[in-house]
C-alpha cells in the first residue's frame, strides 16, 4: 500500500483520539469542581430536614423519646414495644379506654318498649376516643369525639332523619363490664338503656347446609307475620304483593347461618328492603345508574358498600344471592357478586333487636315503599 495513502487513512483517527483526550480533560475539571459545588449543596439540604427525633419531638413534646425500646412517657399503656421508628406505629390505649372500647349492642326502654341501638369506640392516634352510632332507626353515624373519664362516657351527634336542630346526647356509665345510662333524643323524649359487648359471632370451619326451604308458598302468608295491625301484605297471581307503606313482614322461623334466594320487584322511585335475622338491612331501591352507596341498592345499609351498581330498571325481576355466616356476608345481585365475605360490624337501624348472638328471622320492608317478592328460599346451616 503507498505509504501516503496510510498516513491520511490514519490522520482522522489520532485527530479523533486527541479529540477525546481533550473532551475527557474537560468533564475531569468539571467534575472535580462540580462535584464540591453538589456536594456543598447536598449538605444546605440535609440541614433543612428534620430527624425522627426532631419531628417526634415537635409533635409530642410531652412524651420522652426512647426509641431504642419501649415508647415510655405514658402512664398505664397496655400495648406492644418497637425497636425503631414506623410511621405506622402509634400508642396503643390505655388500661382505662380499654373499657370503652369496642361494640356495643344497646337496649332502649323507649316508653315500655325495647328499642335496639349499637355503639363502637375506637381510638384515634394517641389518645382521642372517636366512634359510630346506629339508633332504632336511619344508618350508621360518625362520633368526631368519645368523652370517657373514671367510667363515665358521653357524645353528642347532630340530628339524621329527625325534623329538629337538637342533637342526640348519649351519657352512660361503665359498669361490671355493661353500659347503664340515659339517651336524649333529638325527638324530646329522654330513654334509659343498658349495653352489652356485641358478640364476634366467629365460626369455626364451613358450615354444612341443610335441605333448602320454600318461605314463600306462592298462595298465601303461611309462615308470616305483619308488625302491625294494618297488613297491606297480599298474594296477587302468586306473587308476595305490598302496594303501599304499611306493615314490614316478618317470618315466623328464625335463622341462624344461611343462604337465602329471593326474587324481587319494584316500580319506580320506590325503596324496600331485607333485614337478616331481622338485624342488617340489605337494601333494595330505585337506584340505577347511581354510584354504588351502603345506603342504595344492595348495600348494607350505612356499613358495607357495593364494588358496583348493578340495580336494573324500575319494573324489572331482580335476584339476590345472599350467604350470612356470622358476621360474614357475600351478595351475589343480578348474577354478579357486589359484597364478597365482608364483616357486617353491628346492626343495621331499624332492627328488631341488638341480640346478635341470637337466631333472628327474615323481616321484608313495607314501611317505605312498593315492593313484590315472587321467590324467597332459604337454605339453613345444620
Amino acid at each position: 500500500m503507498d505509504s501516503t495513502l496510510n498516513k491520511n487513512m490514519k490522520l482522522p483517527y489520532l485527530i479523533s483520539i486527541n479529540r477525546l483526550k481533550s473532551f475527557t480533560a474537560v468533564m475531569a475539571v468539571l467534575f472535580f469542581f462540580g462535584s464540591d459545588g453538589f456536594a456543598q449543596k447536598e449538605k444546605e439540604e440535609n440541614k433543612k430536614r428534620k430527624t425522627y427525633k426532631e419531628l417526634n419531638a415537635e409533635a409530642y413534646p410531652d412524651k420522652e423519646d426512647n426509641l431504642d425500646g419501649t415508647f415510655t412517657g405514658v402512664n398505664n399503656t397496655v400495648g406492644f414495644s418497637v425497636n425503631e421508628p414506623n410511621p405506622h406505629t402509634t400508642m396503643t390505649s390505655t388500661a382505662e379506654n380499654e373499657d370503652i372500647i369496642g361494640r356495643w349492642n344497646i337496649t332502649m326502654d323507649k316508653d315500655g318498649k325495647e328499642a335496639p341501638s349499637w355503639l363502637e369506640v375506637k381510638l384515634s392516634g394517641f389518645k382521642v376516643l372517636t366512634g359510630q352510632f346506629v339508633g332504632d332507626d336511619g344508618s350508621a353515624r360518625p362520633i368526631s369525639q368519645v368523652n370517657f373519664e373514671n367510667g363515665k362516657v358521653s357524645f353528642s351527634i347532630p340530628p339524621q332523619w329527625q325534623d329538629t336542630d337538637k342533637d342526640l346526647d348519649f351519657e352512660a356509665v361503665v359498669e361490671n363490664g355493661k353500659l347503664r345510662g340515659r339517651i336524649h333524643h333529638p325527638s324530646g323524649g329522654t330513654y334509659d338503656f343498658v349495653g352489652e359487648r356485641a358478640p364476634s359471632l366467629k365460626r369455626e370451619g364451613n358450615p354444612t347446609w341443610a335441605a333448602p326451604i320454600m318461605l314463600f308458598n306462592g298462595e298465601n302468608l303461611e309462615g308470616w307475620y305483619a308488625d302491625k295491625d294494618q297488613n297491606q301484605w297480599k298474594i296477587v297471581n302468586g306473587i308476595l304483593t305490598s302496594e303501599a307503606s304499611g306493615a314490614n313482614l316478618i317470618s315466623d322461623q328464625k335463622f341462624d347461618d344461611f343462604k337465602l334466594d329471593v326474587e324481587f320487584r319494584y316500580p319506580e322511585g320506590s325503596n324496600s328492603g331485607i333485614f337478616l335475622r331481622g338485624r342488617y338491612e340489605v337494601q333494595i331501591q330505585d337506584d340505577k345508574g347511581k354510584e354504588a352507596s351502603s345506603v342504595l341498592f344492595g348495600g348494607v345499609y350505612g356499613f358495607l358498600t357495593p364494588n358496583e351498581m348493578v340495580a336494573k330498571s324500575a319494573g324489572e325481576w331482580q335476584t339476590f344471592e345472599i350467604t350470612l355466616i356470622g358476621r360474614r356476608l357475600t351478595i351475589v345481585a343480578n348474577g354478579k357478586t357486589i359484597i364478597c365475605d365482608q364483616v357486617i360490624p353491628g346492626i343495621t337501624g331499624g332492627a328488631l333487636d341488638s341480640h346478635e348472638a341470637l337466631p333472628g328471622p327474615i323481616m321484608l320492608q313495607g314501611d317505605h315503599g312498593p315492593v313484590e317478592f315472587r321467590r324467597i328460599i332459604l337454605t339453613p346451616a345444620k
